[in-house]
């Protein structure tokens, strides 16, 4: 299990993380949703101690985080950020198997190569194993970096946005992937989403921060309200059932509309002046 409690982070005088207290059960998949800027991402590379926090408390399996060893936290919990970046040339194969470090710096074992197979295959990338990463478009490399972290095999596991550069298809996979690791391998999966219908088709728990703050906790049918979307996104969105799941409709709300504009004014011009006069020769006459 993660728990998270009180924590409190800042950059500078800026408080980014409020009192932020959750918690996180294998088995399941958490969404983490919110505005930009609430404090998502920040959360999650919190909790994976890619960065410190001021105040509070998080527990990975009852340790605190800062009480693991690098390598045995590394065996026990993965991230995946936001826009990771590699520069090493390598295969897509070689990428996916740089999930399996922490358990062996060596050669791959059998073990290894099972694990790089499976991550392969679920996220279907058999077929271009052998190119180089460099090679492929955004959404291929967004899912072999994804394969890397499944082949990790962590009980837990973080992704920041993972469903970027992905079209419906393979969005619609990964999150239909990232389940089955939750509900049949008992991995806790916490994930950063802005589309909020995947959180609604996906995610078991729903937890939304709003200015750093945890503003509501609770399952698909709880959150998806327009009640709670408003307190999260500071609008009232629509929310329609689709099958046995309420999604919403935020594509056609007018906040999702650009802003009228003025119309454009034609340049001011500049006022005309009376015609010069000859100069006069005499005072004018008065009477």
């Amino acid at each position: 299990m993660i728990e998270i409690t009180h924590l409190h982070k800042r950059y500078g005088s800026q408080p980014v993380l409020r009192d932020v207290t959750a918690r996180v059960v294998p088995g399941t998949v958490t969404a983490l949703i919110g505005a930009n800027g609430s404090g998502k991402s920040t959360l999650l590379s919190a909790v994976g101690r890619l960065i410190p926090f001021e105040a509070g408390r998080i527990d990975i399996a009852g340790t605190g985080v800062h009480d693991w060893h690098h390598r045995e936290l590394a065996r026990m919990l993965s991230i995946l950020r936001q826009a990771p970046r590699l520069d090493l040339r390598l295969t897509v194969e070689e990428v996916v198997e740089f999930g399996r470090f922490p358990h062996n710096e060596g050669p791959p074992t059998d073990e290894d190569r099972a694990a790089i197979e499976d991550a392969l295959g679920l996220m279907s990338l058999r077929e271009i194993r052998d190119r180089s990463i460099h090679e492929l478009s955004g959404g291929q490399r967004q899912r072999a970096f994804i394969a890397m972290v499944i082949a990790q095999e962590t009980r837990y596991v973080l992704l920041d946005e993972p469903l970027n550069n992905l079209d419906m298809k393979y969005a619609g996979r990964v999150m239909a992937v990232l389940t089955t690791l939750a509900h049949r391998r008992g991995r806790a999966v916490v994930v950063v989403l802005h589309d909020i219908n995947m959180a609604a088709a996906y995610a078991d728990t729903v937890v939304a921060l709003r200015d750093g703050e945890v503003v509501h906790v609770g399952s698909v049918e709880d959150t998806m309200t327009e009640t709670v979307l408003e307190r999260v996104y500071g609008v009232p969105f629509p929310v329609v059932r689709v099958g046995e799941r309420p999604f919403c409709v935020y594509h056609t709300h007018p906040a999702s509309r650009a802003p009228e504009q003025a119309p454009e004014q034609a340049p001011e011009q500049a006022p005309e002046q009376a015609p010069e006069r000859a100069p006069e020769t005499t005072p004018p006459d008065h009477r």
